[in-house]
C-alpha cells in the first residue's frame, strides 16, 4: 500500500498515513493534494481524485511540542542509510557504542548501523577497544526529519524539493 505524506497547514512534516486515510482526508475537504502520482487517479461514479502522494491538512493542527524523534532500530538504520558505520557496507544490525552490558542504553548518539560481520568482530567492547574506527558519527535527528527519512526511498526521492528534505 502506498503511503502518503501529510503536512500541517503550515507545511511541516506531522505523518504518514495510508492511501486510503489519504483520499477519505480529501474527499472530507479537511485536507487538499499538494502533490499527486503523475497519471494515476482513483475513480468512482461520482468521484475522480487524483492518487496523493503528499497532502496538506486545510486547517493547523497543534501538535505538542516534540523535542526528539523515538529511537528505534529501523530509525537508525534509515538515519545511516542502510551503511555499516565501520566498514561502510550494507548494514543490516544496530550496533551500541557503548554496549548495552556496559551501561550503553538505546539512543540516538549511543547507536550506528553495523553489518553483521563488524558487530560481531566489536563484540561486547568499545570500537577503541576493539580497534575500530567509526566512519560517520551517530547524531539525533529532528522529528520532522526522521518521519521523513522513514519513508520508503523510492517515494522520498519523488517528494517536491520545495519540502527541504534533509540528504
Amino acid at each position: 500500500m502506498r503511503e502518503t505524506l501529510v503536512l500541517n497547514a503550515s507545511f511541516e512534516p506531522l505523518a504518514t498515513v495510508s492511501l486510503r486515510r489519504a483520499v477519505v482526508l480529501v474527499m472530507q475537504d479537511k485536507a487538499v493534494v499538494e502533490q499527486a502520482h503523475p497519471g494515476l487517479r482513483i475513480r468512482a461514479a461520482a468521484v475522480d481524485v487524483p492518487v496523493p502522494r503528499v497532502i496538506r491538512l486545510s486547517r493547523y493542527v497543534r501538535v505538542p511540542f516534540r523535542r526528539q524523534a523515538a529511537w528505534s532500530r529501523r530509525g537508525v538504520l534509515v538515519r545511516d542509510q542502510h551503511r555499516c558505520a565501520y566498514c561502510g557496507r550494507r548494514a543490516t544490525t544496530v550496533d551500541h557504542i557503548v554496549p548495552r552490558s556496559r551501561g550503553g542504553g538505546d539512543s540516538w548518539l549511543n547507536t550506528v548501523a553495523s553489518c553483521v560481520e563488524d558487530n560481531h568482530r566489536k563484540a561486547d567492547r568499545t570500537p577503541e577497544q576493539a580497534g575500530m574506527r567509526l566512519l560517520t558519527r551517530p547524531f539525533e535527528p529532528t522529528p520532522a526529519d526522521a518521519l521523513v527519512a522513514a519513508l520508503a526511498g523510492s517515494v522520498r526521492e519523488e517528494l517536491p524539493e520545495w519540502l527541504g528534505l534533509p540528504a
